[in-house]
């Protein structure tokens, strides 16, 4: 291995690019910048994800720090995710903490963010993994408009099918009458232009902590008289804004009619709730 001036340690590499450990965050530097993954040994929060971020390295790694409250010790990875940077985290339980070569020997992916599992990076993986796997893949930049994380979950009768996607804005006309769409917005009236707009088969959307007056899920009253079936899940239960936490992690916290007449029970999980969604009678 090949120390740089003690702060950086290149652990792997090629014509490409390196891997870099750091035992700190604050020990990127410009050389990093466009060519390397780093693989740190400082928590994951905003705060030092600002420091990497500023050299935007190819990649980064950090640890999870046990997550702590309102995801603290991960949050930089959201961070990281809007710039378009791939970054993952490791479970902290796993390494020495302000030692980035073990991080790299010895740590095991917890988190990632959307850029980097686009490039293949999931939780269980082995940070050295991780990092070769990210040192070879070349993230896709997209636009905001393009980031949908649209993903079909389940294929049903006549080609119909659950699919995912963050938001019900991101519906397609092939979602018209044919696919139930698991989404991760509020349900509140400024849904229902969308909803009209692509008439999916069903939906299950975010009650979004339901708000004043249930204003969170007044959506669904207000198209059942559109003879759409939908539900919403608990904003507790998932993760506002990410579809497939919506459909993997999410419960049913209301339903209209019609998603009522489908068999969609409140305190169902959602995957329940979409697949009677999907298999409905016409």
């Amino acid at each position: 291995m090949d120390e740089v001036q003690d702060l950086q340690t290149v652990v792997a590499g090629d014509e490409s690019g390196r891997v870099v450990a750091i035992d700190s965050a604050y020990h990127v530097d410009e050389r990093n910048t466009g060519r390397d993954v780093v693989v740190s040994a400082s928590y994951s929060g905003v705060l030092p994800a600002r420091f990497v971020a500023d050299r935007r390295p190819r990649a980064a790694i950090g640890l999870d720090c046990a997550i702590g409250p309102e995801g603290a010790g991960i949050a930089g990875l959201w961070f990281y995710e809007a710039l378009g940077i791939p970054a993952a985290t490791a479970d902290v339980r796993d390494v020495l903490l302000g030692d980035g070569v073990d991080v790299h020997r010895n740590g095991v992916i917890s988190r990632v963010n959307a850029v980097a599992a686009a490039c293949g990076v999931v939780p269980g993986m082995t940070v050295a993994d991780a990092a070769a796997l990210l040192l070879r893949a070349e993230p896709v930049t997209r636009a905001p408009d393009e980031i949908t994380n649209r993903t079909v979950m389940e294929s049903g009768p006549d080609g119909r099918a659950v699919v995912c996607t963050d938001s019900i804005a991101f519906g397609t006309p092939a979602d018209r009458d044919t696919n139930v769409l698991v989404t991760a917005g509020h349900t509140g009236r400024s849904s229902v232009p969308y909803l009209r707009e692509f008439r999916p088969w069903g939906f299950i959307c975010s009650d979004g902590g339901r708000g004043r007056d249930d204003s969170g899920i007044a959506g669904l009253a207000i198209v059942e008289g559109d003879g759409l079936a939908g539900a919403t899940v608990d904003a507790r239960s998932a993760m506002v804004g990410d579809g497939l936490s919506s459909y993997r992690d999410g419960v049913i916290s209301a339903r209209n009619a019609l998603a009522a007449a489908c068999g969609v029970e409140i305190g169902m999980p959602a995957r329940e709730a979409a697949h009677r969604l999907l298999h409905r009678a016409p």
